[in-house]
């Protein structure tokens, strides 16, 4: 089965080696990366909620599960299943209902995902964090791993200031050190996203991360 992956190439890659020689040194010592995404909104989102506050293991499960009592994943087939249904995957109440009601959402038009497409991100990020189950970070994420935004970078992504912290010797990164190296990025944030993930993943074997420890007593 082919994969999506989020599409970067080499005009990324020498913009960000230009403006940051730490990142430009991680760049070379990582290579290109493949992150998958999903290009279809609707799947995309039901994904996202999916994932909220579980492993990626779990999520992996239960989508998998879902994909093989639906086939395709789409507003009709959603809400051809039952609460019962759905929670027999291995979903909590609470998301049932969060993706049962984008499901009703976009089925009777009272939600347009493809007019997302023609907003600026920040009003794609205010558009979609008035769903009920999506907040900003998961918006963050489909503008990312779906939509293919290429400036995203999100400071409430724990992963994404590790990473930081990893790469510039840092023992915090506070909201004015992230925006700085936001707008270093700027207009290639995403990309720079997938290698502080990296990063903060291990990539770099030789990094450390240099938040204080808590000292046990």
């Amino acid at each position: 089965m082919d994969r999506d992956y989020f599409e970067y190439g080499q005009i990324e890659i020498d913009y960000l080696k230009s403006k940051d020689k730490k990142l430009a040194e991680a760049i070379d010592k990582i290579g290109i990366i493949q992150r998958s995404v999903i290009p279809e909104l609707f799947t995309a989102l039901v994904n996202a909620i999916i994932g909220q506050q579980i492993s990626t293991k779990a999520q992996k499960t239960i989508w998998e599960r879902m994909q093989k009592k639906l086939g395709h994943i789409s507003p009709e087939s959603i809400l051809s299943l039952s609460v019962n249904e759905l929670q027999s995957l291995g979903l909590s109440f609470r998301k049932v209902e969060y993706i049962h009601n984008i499901a009703d959402k976009v089925a009777t038009k009272e939600l347009n995902l493809a007019n997302l497409q023609t907003l600026s991100d920040e009003d794609v990020c205010k558009e979609l964090s008035n769903i009920k189950g999506i907040g900003v970070w998961t918006a963050e994420m489909i503008m990312l791993f779906s939509m293919q935004r290429k400036n995203i970078i999100s400071y409430g992504d724990l992963a994404i200031v590790r990473g930081m912290r990893m790469l510039y010797h840092h023992r915090g990164i506070t909201s004015e050190k992230f925006n700085k190296y936001k707008n270093r990025y700027s207009p290639y944030g995403s990309v720079a996203s997938l290698y502080l993930w990296a990063i903060a993943g291990g990539a770099i074997p030789e990094m450390k991360d240099y938040a204080p420890q808590n000292k046990k007593k």
